[in-house]
């Protein structure tokens, strides 16, 4: 805790920990994770929510970018350069570095949280090679908790196991257009509701088994950098990555793809998921 006369009302004062990083993480993915966590610590130290908030351009998917992105995003570009390999990333889109590998990555995601001070915002990457996923992390910022998984194989963690939709504690996207009756649908049968606004982190709660499922219910949120690392964690802990429209997810880099993603503890809770959000 700052003291009384150092804290300055206008800023962000909580402190950003380092991440708490297993051993085995790829080291591109380790640096990257890194200098994700000095920059939004630099971030928050040096500019008042409404600059963090601020629009300062328009990123490769699209959607408008806030200064805390690009600070941070910045920072990871120049980790994957020092490293040597590529780069896919909402705001920047594909950095090629002429590597057979490439570091899929959210830089912040839940980056409105992270601007305003809530607690809720993480860095998620995913190291592939040639295009196949190996190895996933997500580290929660504001404590510096972990989750890491590599692909085919178990993680020290695993999903509730849960199969029915009635009474299961389920996660939603926030409301938008196109996702209102999915969400009606769904209201009636769940027995817990919570609403994050941080994709990656709700899906690393479910491969934990904290809850049962998180879903778009059909808003097309979600970006490959949303679920880029649900789809090596949830596999290897014991759970299921669909889309509400039976798309494929796949590594693809046209950041302009969008899916209704969702992330359940089991392939039966999904499919009872999916078929509620279509009625």
């Amino acid at each position: 805790m700052l003291p009384a006369e150092m804290v300055d009302p206008a800023r962000i004062n909580w402190p950003v920990p380092e991440p708490e990083l297993p051993e085995g993480v790829h080291l591109a993915l380790v640096e990257a994770a890194q200098a994700a966590a000095t920059a939004y610590r630099a971030a928050r130290h040096s500019h008042g929510r409404a600059d963090l908030g601020a629009t300062v351009a328009d990123g490769a998917d699209g959607t408008p970018t806030m200064r805390v992105d690009a600070l941070v995003e910045d920072a990871i570009a120049e980790s994957a350069h020092r490293n040597g390999v590529n780069l896919l990333s909402e705001e920047a889109g594909f950095l090629d570095h002429g590597s057979a590998v490439t570091l899929v990555v959210d830089p912040l995601d839940g980056s409105s949280n992270a601007a305003s001070g809530v607690p809720l915002s993480c860095f998620s990457g995913v190291v592939t090679t040639d295009g196949v996923a190996s190895e996933a992390l997500t580290v929660w910022l504001d404590t510096g908790r972990a989750w890491w998984a590599e692909a085919g194989r178990p993680t020290p963690y695993r999903t509730s196991g849960r199969t029915t939709l009635d009474g299961a504690s389920v996660n939603l996207h926030r409301p938008k257009a196109g996702s209102m009756d999915g969400w009606h649908r769904l209201m009636g049968r769940i027995g817990r509701l919570r609403v994050l606004g941080t994709t990656c982190l709700e899906a690393a709660l479910v491969a934990e088994g904290s809850i049962d499922a998180f879903a778009d219910p059909g808003s097309d949120a979600h970006r490959l950098v949303d679920l880029a690392a649900a789809l090596v964690m949830l596999p290897s802990a014991g759970g299921v990555v669909l889309d509400v429209h039976g798309r494929p997810l796949t590594f693809d880099p046209d950041l302009t793809r969008r899916w209704s993603g969702v992330v359940a503890a089991t392939p039966q809770l999904g499919e009872d998921l999916v078929a509620a959000i279509l009625g």
